[in-house]
């Protein structure tokens, strides 16, 4: 599936790729805001592993699994762009809005909200067409 999924980002055509790279992808996304700040700890990993098993019903090992295949892909993935519009075509607008939430989770676990990590939320709500309205909402509902 990592094969796959670096691939198509070599490619100029429109990826064809299966709803496990969606989850990919979407781990990937996680991986990639909480590494952003230059400090990607083992309280954002146990994090992304929770999301990750609440949003694709996996077991702990399953999400742990994804979650690390997905720091590789990240590492080696040459934009955002491409993660975003797996995500894009696989979920729905009215269901983006919680995509967006579990990512301002990840940037707001630490207590901050570093410069680097506010330029990729607005990058990546923009590139999933979630407004800034419902982005600040999703924010702002993490801190309660």
């Amino acid at each position: 599936m990592l094969k796959d999924i670096l691939n198509a980002f070599k490619s100029t055509a429109p990826p064809t790729l299966r709803m496990e790279d969606a989850s990919l992808a979407m781990a990937a996304l996680l991986v990639r805001l909480a590494r952003s700040d230059e400090d990607y700890d083992a309280g954002e990993k146990i994090l992304i592993n929770k999301m990750l098993q609440f949003r694709y019903n996996l077991a702990l090992d399953k999400a742990e699994a994804l979650r690390i295949e997905a720091e590789e892909l990240e590492s080696k993935a040459p934009d955002t762009v491409r993660f975003t519009r797996l995500i894009k075509d696989s979920v729905p607008y009215e269901d983006r809005q919680s995509v967006i939430r579990d990512f301002w989770e990840i940037v707001l676990a630490d207590g901050e909200r570093h410069k680097e990590e506010s330029s990729l939320m607005r990058l990546i709500a923009k590139l999933l067409g979630v407004n800034d309205r419902d982005s600040a909402i999703a924010r702002q509902s993490v801190g309660k």
